[in-house]
């Protein structure tokens, strides 16, 4: 596993999202550093520079769950806040119903707390919007998805990073995620926008080139073969998303995010987090919460971890 870091003092790590790596955390890493943490940020299974299984049976919910722990125990650490942005939020929330004592903060970027589906994933969104494309459903194609995303690595990138920020227009999740007809590919519904200093204020072209570069020496397969085990997640672990989170959590999302925009009710998360000290929604921000709105996902961050970390280590 590879990971970044700075800081010395308690651990906060730092999981990404698709299609991201650790780069996505180069504006907290320093300023967590700063305000006397230490930041962890990993490349996930399947990313950057982190061992990526041939097979989809090694990206499991309880794979991750175990490399996490393995990382604390080789950072000789019992805990550690834990902060999850996408796909590294539902990892977060999973280690926090099961580990509260290895993962005692907790802090979720985007995704609210989700609770267990009456189904597997695949056969739920089949079932709840019929005849449409959904991302999850196409990911589950072998080698289709790893041919599209792969044959133009920028193009993949620069697509999917706009469509999903706060710079594209509003009715473009909305009409990708919901309203595109079952057979479309990925791309297929999704504008190309150039490079991102045509649109935007939070990602520089030489940023944007990490991100080109990493994707391109790697591929996307590792990252779509996490998707492909969501089904078995399901019903490996039947307990995640009925364990309640009691030990201190904050969420913050932006109010263009897709993960929010669908699933505004964040009733279900209160009931069963307890914990939760914050709810924080940035106007105008989109799915990139911590590139997009770096400087305010900071002070919150850090303001949340100073209080919780106050009178010592805590304790889930």
């Amino acid at each position: 596993m590879h990971v970044a870091e700075a800081g010395r003092g308690p651990v906060v790590l730092l999981l990404h999202g698709f299609p991201e790596f650790w780069y996505s955390w180069r504006h907290q890493l320093p300023v967590l550093a700063a305000a006397g943490f230490r930041a962890v940020a990993p490349d996930l299974r399947g990313y950057g520079r982190t061992d990526a299984p041939k097979v989809a049976g090694g990206y499991s919910l309880r794979d991750n769950l175990a490399d996490l722990t393995g990382l604390l125990d080789a950072l000789g650490v019992r805990g550690a806040a834990v902060v999850g942005h996408d796909q590294g939020a539902t990892v977060a929330w999973a280690g926090a119903q099961l580990y509260p004592e290895r993962f005692p903060v907790v802090v979720s970027l985007g995704v609210p707390y989700p609770g267990r589906l009456p189904l597997p994933i695949t056969q739920y969104m089949r079932q709840t919007n019929p005849g449409m494309f959904n991302v999850v459903v196409y990911f589950q194609r072998q080698g289709v998805a790893e041919a599209q995303l792969d044959a133009d690595v920028d193009r993949t990138l620069r697509m999917t990073l706009f469509a999903l920020s706060g710079d594209a227009p509003a009715d473009l999740v909305p009409r990708w995620l919901m309203r595109t007809p079952e057979g479309s590919g990925y791309l297929d519904p999704l504008p190309d926008p150039g490079r991102p200093s045509h649109w935007s204020h939070w990602l520089g072209d030489a940023e944007f080139g990490h991100y080109v570069r990493e994707f391109g020496r790697t591929g996307f397969a590792g990252a779509i073969r996490r998707y492909r085990s969501l089904d078995f997640d399901w019903s490996d672990l039947p307990e995640i998303g009925t364990l309640k989170v009691g030990q201190p959590a904050l969420y913050v999302t932006g109010d263009r995010d897709s993960a929010y925009v669908f699933n505004k009710d964040l009733d279900p998360m209160r009931a069963m987090v307890p914990g939760l000290r914050d709810v924080v929604v940035l106007r105008g921000c989109g799915h990139w919460t911590q590139q997009e709105r770096a400087r305010q996902v900071n002070g919150r961050l850090v303001r949340f971890l100073r209080s919780e970390y106050a009178g010592g280590v805590p304790h889930g």
